[in-house]
């Protein structure tokens, strides 16, 4: 507004005349609003990319101890698996060796008492004396 007040006290009073005409401000450049913009938008893509690389490191390094401790689980599975079968195994020897006691105490004490106890009741009364 300043500039056309300005114009109306320099407008010539005569129409041959030239007008003189003041420019306004001098247009402010936009390169500098641009080199700022592409500067921060680089910035955080830096940021982000970064950012990236920490998650992508926690990533890994979880992914790392979540592997090893797979790896400690099945190997304890495969030890716990061992000692079942090595404990089925004891099972199957102490269930032979129950059933060859059972066997023997049958064949040894119990038949031999069984034969005796027959005979002597089927002895006759008047033998005993």
């Amino acid at each position: 507004m300043w500039s056309q007040l300005q114009w109306m006290r320099t407008a010539p009073t005569h129409p041959n005349k030239s007008l003189k005409i003041v420019p306004k401000e001098r247009p402010r450049s936009y390169a500098p609003l641009v080199e700022e913009a592409g500067e921060a938008i680089i910035a955080k893509i830096k940021k982000a990319a970064d950012l990236s690389n920490e998650n992508c490191d926690c990533a890994m390094k979880l992914a790392h101890k979540l592997s090893m401790q797979l790896r400690a689980a099945e190997d304890r599975v495969n030890q716990l698996e061992a000692e079942v079968e090595l404990f089925r195994h004891r099972a199957v020897r102490a269930e032979y060796w129950l059933q060859t006691i059972q066997k023997e105490i049958e064949e040894k004490l119990i038949t031999p008492r069984s034969a005796n106890a027959i005979e002597q009741t089927s002895l006759p009364k008047d033998a005993e004396l």
